[in-house]
């Protein structure tokens, strides 16, 4: 496999951002018995929007650029993250797919980052992408309400044969700000990882830019869970530059790859999850994509649209 970029390298300088001001980024450090420096931010620390974009940015392997703004989406103006990355295949699927579910005692933290690409969960993942990291430092993102025990430090450094003291675990949990933040910044992620499943190979993938609204922040933890799958179903746009050879295949890629296409789709994810007794595999799983999706081939000049974003969805769910 070749080794374009070290993800972790790349993060590993990101994250120094974190510990060289946390009181800019309302963030605590810690550190693990063993060594391992953890990031706190939004467990028991502020956090806030700056902390959910350098977390979005440690999670895409510092492989993309991360950019926060404000969007229009129909009558309702909100808080917006946008993506963008010349490598996308590596910086989305390779390190920000949360492929590493990890169980903690009683909890189960949710693993993304650069250090998925040292203990490849999955591996599979790692050779369609045909990409591995081999660095001697590495940085992993958990979307959790705890801070990492001693065991789950253990069991990242067992799976990427690292020592505890090469290790920084950044944490928020999804009902914060930097956890929304960061979680919404998954939108190109979402698109490509639609895609795949429906036959496209990312290594075709050129280039990758994004946006969706940030939901709005509140206690429970079930509505931050469903807001975050919101912004992205009926809020969510993603641009892709491909090599393609097959137009046909590629306009049927583009037409079946959005949210709309869906049987669930019309309702907030709140409403869609309660009706599926909060059961995610009773949910039809093409629901889970970006809103619209535009597709450029650079061997013809073409570029193909599907879907549409849903601002009355999307107002009712974020709480207007």
């Amino acid at each position: 496999m070749v080794r374009a970029l070290s993800v972790n390298q790349l993060a590993w300088q990101k994250a120094q951002k974190f510990l060289n001001n946390p009181e800019l980024y309302g963030v605590e450090i810690s550190k693990s018995s063993a060594g391992a420096i953890i990031i706190d931010a939004g467990v028991k620390a502020s956090g806030g929007f700056a902390a959910g974009k350098l977390l979005t940015e440690l999670c895409l392997g510092g492989a993309a650029k991360v950019q926060l703004g404000i969007k229009n989406y129909g009558d309702i103006t909100f808080p917006s993250i946008t993506v963008t990355s010349d490598h996308p295949a590596v910086a989305m699927l390779g390190s920000q797919f949360a492929g590493w579910r990890i169980k903690d005692g009683d909890n189960i933290a949710i693993g993304s980052g650069p250090v998925r690409a040292i203990a490849l969960k999955p591996k599979e993942t790692y050779e369609e992408i045909a990409y591995t990291d081999q660095s001697d430092k590495a940085v992993i993102v958990l979307e959790s309400n705890v801070l990492p025990t001693d065991v789950l430090v253990e069991k990242v450094c067992k799976a990427s044969n690292l020592e505890a003291a090469n290790l920084i675990i950044a944490v928020a949990p999804t009902a914060s700000v930097a956890g929304l933040t960061q979680v919404a910044g998954r939108v190109v992620e979402v698109g490509i990882h639609k895609l795949h499943t429906l036959g496209l190979d990312p290594k075709t993938i050129r280039y990758a830019t994004g946006y969706a609204p940030i939901p709005p922040v509140g206690p429970d933890f079930e509505v931050a869970m469903a807001r975050t799958n919101d912004v992205i179903l009926y809020g969510g746009v993603v641009y892709l530059t491909v090599d393609y050879d097959d137009e046909t295949k590629l306009q049927q890629l583009v037409n079946d790859a959005p949210s709309i296409n869906s049987k669930d789709y019309g309702k907030p994810f709140l409403q869609i999850f309660l009706n599926a007794d909060k059961d995610f595999y009773k949910i039809d799983n093409s629901l889970f994509a970006p809103a619209m999706l535009m597709i450029n081939n650079a061997k013809t000049g073409k570029t193909f649209k599907a879907g549409k974003i849903n601002p009355q969805v999307l107002a009712q769910a974020l709480g207007f």
